[in-house]
């Protein structure tokens, strides 16, 4: 199975690719556009992206993504994040004097920094690229933070492991395909979806009574702007499944109430067991 991925080798979601799919091909895009091309284009068989970590919040350029492009999320499943620090071999942690990584790697690793005074941090545009970068350099001076799969796909040594924040950090993320090659979920009981309403008093209320309504359990709701419509704005969920019947009459009723309906997904939520 050829899975695209943002980011480079050994990036977390090389990582997540591997663990949905262990044989996966991993093609590593640059752009999150160019990964949606790929599955579009057929280039691949399916993508790899997260959509939402636990303590950073929403990827929401992939939402928007996920709505442009004709595909569909077949499943999803969450990665447990665990940020290392990583040296060329042989350096010492006391000869660390920068550390780079992604910002947002960087932002959960705080603590780190303020025990270590000493060592700056240096933002980069990915976790992986960083210890791509420190293993061309070779400067036992820099480190990079990194997961354990981008020290063993480029050769670096682990100096300490673990130095997130918090060990309640987990990414979610989606496994997506063209939408006409999406493999149904024969249980499914989740759904995401994307819908629009009308902009007069009332209109998002009524298309969330829908949702109260059914008794469903709505885990998620996020607003994003259209792009080139000013204050119109695209709504996406997330809602969970008593009883499979109830996504299509979901469907069906919200396309009574709003101006736009698609749904993005339908398959089994996620556990971080």
């Amino acid at each position: 199975m050829r899975i695209a991925i943002q980011g480079e080798p050994g990036s977390f979601s090389h990582e997540a690719a591997l663990k949905a799919h262990a044989e996966a091909t991993i093609l590593p895009c640059a752009l999150s556009a160019e990964v949606f091309r790929a599955v579009t284009e057929g280039a691949v068989d399916a993508a790899v992206i997260p959509i939402e970590n636990s303590l950073a919040g929403s990827v929401v350029e992939h939402y928007d993504l996920l709505l442009r492009h004709d595909v569909g999320v077949e499943s999803e499943w969450l990665l447990r994040i665990r940020h290392n620090l990583i040296g060329v071999p042989g350096a010492k942690l006391e000869q660390v004097r920068q550390a780079y990584s992604h910002p947002v790697a960087l932002a959960q690793c705080r603590r780190f920094f303020e025990e270590h005074p000493e060592i700056e941090p240096a933002p980069y545009y990915d976790t992986a690229g960083s210890v791509k970068q420190l293993m061309e350099l070779r400067d036992p001076g820099a480190a990079a933070i990194a997961s354990v799969q981008a020290a063993s796909h480029y050769g670096g040594e682990i100096l300490l492991p673990e130095i997130e924040d918090n060990a309640e950090n987990y990414t979610r993320f989606f496994l997506v395909r063209k939408r006409d090659q999406v493999v149904a979920e024969k249980e499914p009981n989740k759904v995401s979806l994307a819908f629009a309403v009308e902009n007069r008093p009332g209109s998002l209320v009524e298309a969330l009574q829908v949702f109260a309504g059914l008794g469903t359990n709505l885990t998620r709701l996020e607003s994003r702007p259209v792009p080139g419509r000013p204050w119109e704005y695209v709504f996406y969920a997330d809602y969970q499944l008593g009883d499979v019947e109830k996504a299509g009459m979901a469907l069906e009723m919200l396309n009574k109430q709003c101006s736009m309906v698609r749904e993005l997904g339908r398959y089994r939520a996620a556990s971080s067991d």
